[in-house]
């Protein structure tokens, strides 16, 4: 049976610049804790592992230089809150955005990501592990139907989750030790999964559409023509076009694809596009929100925050822009 800790997180960790420090406790002793080398960045990766259960994770780290990450974890399921980040998965390509909730499920395809530099991920999550989800809890509810992996696959990636959000800021603020430290976070683990499958019922997910080797052509299309224009008006019917199916048919197949909406894929780039510009390019604000795409400054501000966690001025300190 796969040890989370020994197996997997504290070579993935050192590999990439972490050092364990047993002796920081700043979320209590029941958790380990790993410090991130000066020379590559700065912040903390704190694990508290309940036997081969569940793991609680809590992180707060930048790196100096943007960074590339692949890794595969073993089969589990976990659901993270994301106050601050800055970076794209790349496989598909989706931007990962701040203050959202994301799943992920191990065992399957690996996580490929880029990460921004300077920006903090700041992040709490819940990891369940088989011997959690596939045998205790079927033991305890023999009866009821559980589809766990479908249904944190159906969570996705949302800023709609606010029960979750509140519950796993809870787990981050918490200090304890001993039975009621343990006690808590099992307490925790429960309701996290609670709430996963209450919201899998009410909202059954979208199965995605069938494609055909001709349709992943034109999506195929579509994706490059916004990449090249995505700081122009993109009209859906102009889309529609260029990808010879009706719009009905493109934004289904769009999402199915690239799993977000063609209009929440255009603000990913415009996004990963400011944010060169504003670490790089002496441009005012409002100089790279019309470079992007938005007439008004602050409306692009308050959209950059919402999917970075920073203001643009915020984020250009951060990563030695120009002032």
């Amino acid at each position: 049976m796969t040890n989370m800790i020994e197996d997997v997180y504290n070579p993935m960790l050192q590999e990439n610049g972490f050092t364990p420090k047993p002796e920081d406790q700043r979320f209590g002793a029941m958790g380990l804790c790993w410090e991130l080398a000066e020379t590559v960045g700065q912040g903390y990766y704190w694990i508290y592992h309940q036997k081969d259960l569940f793991d609680i994770k809590i992180h707060n780290f930048c790196f100096h230089e943007d960074a590339v990450f692949e890794f595969r974890l073993p089969k589990c399921l976990s659901i993270t809150y994301y106050e601050s980040f800055s970076g794209e998965e790349l496989n598909p390509y989706r931007r990962l955005s701040a203050d959202c909730v994301k799943t992920f499920i191990g065992g399957e395809a690996p996580c490929h990501m880029l990460i921004h530099k300077a920006v903090p991920i700041q992040s709490v999550g819940i990891e369940m592990l088989p011997a959690y989800y596939e045998d205790y809890l079927r033991r305890q509810y023999p009866g009821d139907d559980l589809s766990p992996r479908q249904a944190y696959k159906t969570v996705d990636q949302t800023e709609h989750f606010p029960e979750m959000v509140r519950l796993l800021k809870q787990v981050k603020h918490y200090r304890g030790e001993g039975i009621a430290a343990k006690l808590f976070y099992e307490s925790k683990v429960a309701e996290a999964f609670s709430l996963v499958m209450a919201r899998y019922k009410q909202c059954p997910p979208v199965l995605k559409p069938r494609l055909t080797e001709s349709d992943r052509r034109q999506i195929e299309a579509v994706t490059a023509y916004i990449d090249d224009h995505y700081a122009d008006e993109l009209p859906l019917e102009r889309l529609s076009k260029i990808a010879c199916m009706g719009t009905t048919k493109l934004k289904a197949s769009f999402r199915g694809i690239h799993g977000c909406t063609i209009t929440e894929y255009i603000q990913q780039r415009r996004m990963h596009r400011a944010e060169h510009l504003l670490s790089s390019a002496e441009l005012s604000v409002g100089q790279v929100a019309q470079a992007v795409g938005y007439r008004s400054a602050s409306h692009f501000a308050e959209l950059f925050r919402s999917k970075t966690g920073l203001t643009p001025l915020e984020y250009r300190i951060l990563t030695d822009g120009s002032n």
